[in-house]
């Protein structure tokens, strides 16, 4: 059952629109629209303004609390996107789902003037693959926006010791570089980073193990959705992984998650909904 002794630093966030969000009280979905032509997950709406309009309204109807708009692919072994392309990407998507809901917005960027750019189009929250270690001017500027950020735990190119105690090392440093530029721990939401420089077996520890990162009162984002290890698990190319995210997906919220970032809005949303009234 839910850990009802479970203590986060802030009780509640406004993640924008006039949505609170009330940790321990349900599972929240962030929905994945990519504004790129070379996602992994072969969704990409890049200049396709109206798909991208229309997904953005099935993920409303769906019951997704929160739209996550990248305009730069995190594959393993992507070329970097030049900041102009992501922008250029982004942003006309971004403009077009903030016309077609009023659901909040995030953007996956690691730089600072595609966050920028992407705030003034109408987003309301920063998702950071890097935990905001990159880019040196993205957590001023988070600081000065005042936006909630989701801070995610990068392991590729770290040398491994232990899942949680690694993933601990850089929730530790994210923190840090939170706390020099004055932005409250209680406006970040942390995701452990399924996916990014694990091995197969270690990405299916962490979600064994995730009631160990309890202890750093912050609320876990958990984006497992069509990725390679549960390809690798099930032998299935990426448009056949959706039971298996579907099992990854129930197994984070039996462990704690508190958002969890899908592609497949309608079947995860009645996978989130259903796990939700069993073990809340």
């Amino acid at each position: 059952m839910w850990p009802l002794n479970r203590h986060y630093r802030a009780e509640t966030l406004d993640v924008g629109r006039g949505h609170p969000w009330r940790w321990g009280t349900r599972t929240f979905v962030m929905g994945i629209v990519n504004a790129t032509d070379d996602s992994f997950s072969g969704d990409g709406v890049a200049h396709d303004l109206e798909g991208a309009a229309a997904l953005a309204n099935s993920f409303a109807l769906a019951g997704v609390d929160i739209i996550d708009v990248g305009g730069a692919s995190s594959r393993p072994g992507a070329e970097p996107t030049p900041i102009d392309v992501e922008i250029e990407r982004a942003i006309p998507v971004i403009e077009a789902v903030r016309d077609a809901v009023d659901l909040p917005i995030s953007i996956d960027t690691t730089w600072a003037t595609v966050a920028s750019a992407a705030f003034d189009a109408g987003a309301d929250v920063l998702n950071d693959i890097t935990g905001l270690l990159l880019d040196p001017d993205l957590a001023p500027l988070a600081a000065e926006r005042g936006v909630p950020i989701v801070a995610m735990h990068n392991q590729r190119g770290r040398a491994h010791t232990d899942v949680v105690a690694d993933i601990r090392v850089g929730c530790d440093e994210t923190l840090q570089v939170a706390a020099d530029v004055g932005i409250d721990p209680g406006r970040i939401i942390f995701d452990p980073g399924f996916g990014f420089g694990w091995s197969v077996e270690q990405n299916l520890e962490m979600l064994r193990r995730l009631p160990q990162l309890f202890a750093l009162e912050l609320p876990l984002l958990i984006g497992t959705s069509r990725k390679s290890s549960i390809g690798k698990v099930l032998g299935a190319d990426v448009d056949r992984r959706r039971f298996g995210t579907a099992a990854t997906i129930a197994q984070a919220i039996c462990g704690g998650a508190d958002i969890v970032r899908v592609h497949d809005a309608g079947e995860m949303c009645d996978v989130v909904t259903m796990t939700d009234a069993i073990i809340r």
